[in-house]
């Protein structure tokens, strides 16, 4: 399955699921990233880390490990 990490700037993808446990996972659907929902992966930082996307309107910076534990088509 395909991560939020793998996806190229200038990209849409759905979620499809959440991996993670407990409070980063909460965190996670928390900034609005739920199952369903779609996101545009804005820009990626010179050595890959944050990763700015655009979900629910509004723009997000996440860290490699946080965009890794979405898994998205």
């Amino acid at each position: 399955m395909k991560t939020l990490r793998e996806v190229s700037c200038g990209e849409t993808a759905t979620v499809k699921r959440l991996t993670g446990e407990g409070p980063v996972k909460r965190r996670i659907m928390d900034m609005g990233i739920t199952k369903g929902v779609s996101i545009f992966v804005r820009k990626v930082a010179p050595l890959g880390d944050p990763v700015e996307i655009t979900v629910r309107g509004y723009e997000l910076s996440l860290r490699k490990a946080d965009a890794g534990m979405i898994e998205v088509e």
